[in-house]
């Protein structure tokens, strides 16, 4: 095996377990978000704390499920070229390698808009915002609260590991276009 073919390999296998990691970190998120619910007595009344209560919260479960789901059906593709003999992971056409690029790019960015949306909603619960006569609630459901940063900071992280992916495809995708040689210098070579 050549050197450019262990290269190609370590790269393929690198991209694969990046993206099998943002998978899990996103569906983490997403679950942990999605089924996160507690009851609390105030008042004499039962109050149940849910993710759809915060809208912020279920678009982020939305984002991150979307997003575990693609990083899924990335890698399936990485394992299949992987299998089929072709350069593991590794676009075949320009067309398929901007489209990869530009999904990566949808993927992170929506990612980490939605995370820090969600943040700046709990960041609310968390301190209340007395100008609007809105309470602190992060005091009444602690455990609520708590696996709502949990998912939080596993939101950032898929982001995080996306934005590398996509640097990741824009990387593949420049190696599609051959690099040119400089211009001639026709001004140095007359003086």
């Amino acid at each position: 095996m050549s050197a450019a073919a262990r290269r190609a390999s370590s790269e393929a296998k690198a991209e694969g377990l990046m993206r099998g990691a943002c998978a899990a970190l996103a569906a983490a998120a997403a679950l942990l978000l999605g089924l996160n619910t507690q009851t609390e007595t105030v008042l004499l009344i039962r109050k149940k704390a849910t993710v759809k209560d915060v809208q912020a919260l279920w678009v982020l479960v939305l984002a991150a499920g979307t997003a575990a789901g693609y990083h899924l059906l990335q890698l399936l593709k990485c394992l299949y070229l992987s299998r089929a003999a072709v350069s593991p992971c590794r676009r075949s056409s320009r067309a398929v390698a901007w489209a990869c690029l530009l999904l990566d790019k949808a993927c992170a960015y929506t990612t980490f808009a939605t995370t820090v949306a969600a943040a700046q909603a709990c960041l609310i619960a968390l301190e209340g915002a007395h100008a609007l006569q809105w309470n602190k609630l992060c005091n009444i459901y602690t455990r609520f609260c708590e696996q709502v940063a949990g998912s939080l900071a596993l939101g950032m992280l898929a982001a995080a590991g996306t934005a590398v992916l996509s640097a990741v495809s824009a990387r593949n995708v420049f190696r599609l276009y051959p690099s040119s040689p400089p211009p001639p210098r026709a001004y140095a070579a007359e003086h």
